[in-house]
């Protein structure tokens, strides 16, 4: 799916791909770019349509382009636990 004209994260359009996607579909193209300026969006369409999809990315692209580094919150297996090794 090349998500480059929807506005998704390089890494979404990436992983995509790769699952073989090369298109979005109506449904996509019609749902994920206002979802991704913060509006709402109501749509209906058919299975297999690519609805699940059109809801997902762009919450994965929130995730994503929100992502924050915490130095050492990756390096501490118990993070969150007050620093006790169960």
């Amino acid at each position: 799916m090349p998500s480059t004209e929807l506005g998704l994260h390089p890494s979404l359009v990436a992983a995509t791909r790769r699952m073989g996607f090369q298109q979005p579909t109506p449904i996509q193209r019609a749902a994920i770019p206002p979802v991704l300026q913060g509006r709402d969006v109501l749509a209906t369409a058919m299975t297999g349509s690519g609805k699940t999809a059109a809801f997902l990315l762009p919450i994965l692209h929130g995730f994503l382009g929100n992502s924050r580094h915490h130095p050492g919150a990756r390096d501490c297996p118990h993070a969150g636990t007050g620093g006790a090794n169960h």
